[in-house]
C-alpha cells in the first residue's frame, strides 16, 4: 500500500461532499459528542483547510471519522475513525519504517506511521482506543496498531488493540509483523 493519492476532482468539491457526510454522521451518533454542536465543528473546519484534507483521507480510506470530544484546554474538536472495523484502506501494514525494513521477505507495501504522517493524522493512543471502545464496539474482526511507547518499541515490539469476547484487549507484536486484518485508526485535532 502506498501513501494515499489525492482524488482527481477539486479539493473544494471533496470538502463540500465530506462536510455533508460528516454532518450526517454527527447527527446520527449524538452520543459520541455530547455538548458539542455541529456549528462549532463546521466553523473550526472552515478555518483549517489542512485539517479538511486529513479528514478527506480518513474518509477515503474507510475510517468514517466523527467527532468524539473536545480538548478543554485548547477547544480543539477531536475526530477518531469510527468505522466498525479497522479502515480497509489502511490494512496489511507493519507498524513503522524500521519494522518494514527489518523484513527480509514478504514485505508489506507500507507501514502505519508513515501512512499516518502522509495523511496528516496520528495513530490512536491506548487511552484514546479505550475511549473509542467506550462509545461502541469496534474491531470485532480486525485489530488496530496503536501509538507505542518508546521503551516497548526499542525492544522491537509494537502495540495493537481489538475487542473480543466482550472485552477490549491491548496486545503486542513485533513491529515488523503485518496481517490483512490489522491496520490503524487515526485521530485528528481540529
Amino acid at each position: 500500500m502506498k501513501a494515499p493519492k489525492r482524488a482527481a476532482y477539486p479539493v473544494h468539491e471533496q470538502s463540500v461532499n465530506l462536510l455533508a457526510v460528516l454532518e450526517s454522521r454527527f447527527a446520527k451518533h449524538p452520543g459520541r459528542h455530547a455538548g458539542i454542536g455541529w456549528g462549532e465543528v463546521a466553523a473550526r473546519l472552515a478555518e483549517r483547510s489542512a485539517k479538511l484534507l486529513a479528514l478527506i483521507e480518513m474518509e477515503k480510506t474507510g475510517g468514517e471519522p466523527d467527532v468524539v470530544g473536545r480538548d478543554a484546554g485548547t477547544g480543539e474538536c477531536l475526530f477518531f475513525d469510527c468505522s466498525p472495523e479497522t479502515p480497509r484502506g489502511r490494512t496489511g501494514v507493519c507498524y513503522d519504517r524500521e519494522g518494514l525494513e527489518a523484513r527480509k521477505e514478504n514485505r508489506p507495501a507500507a507501514n502505519a506511521l508513515d501512512l499516518a504522517m502522509a495523511m496528516g493524522v496520528s495513530l490512536l493512543t491506548e487511552r484514546e482506543y479505550h475511549e473509542l471502545q467506550g462509545l461502541g464496539e469496534f474491531d470485532l474482526k480486525t485489530s488496530s496498531w496503536l501509538q507505542t511507547p518508546p521503551a516497548v518499541r526499542q525492544l522491537g515490539g509494537a502495540l495493537f488493540g481489538d475487542r473480543r469476547y466482550g472485552r477490549v484487549f491491548i496486545y503486542h507484536n513485533g513491529a515488523q509483523s503485518y496481517y490483512t486484518v490489522r491496520g490503524f485508526r487515526a485521530s485528528l485535532r481540529v
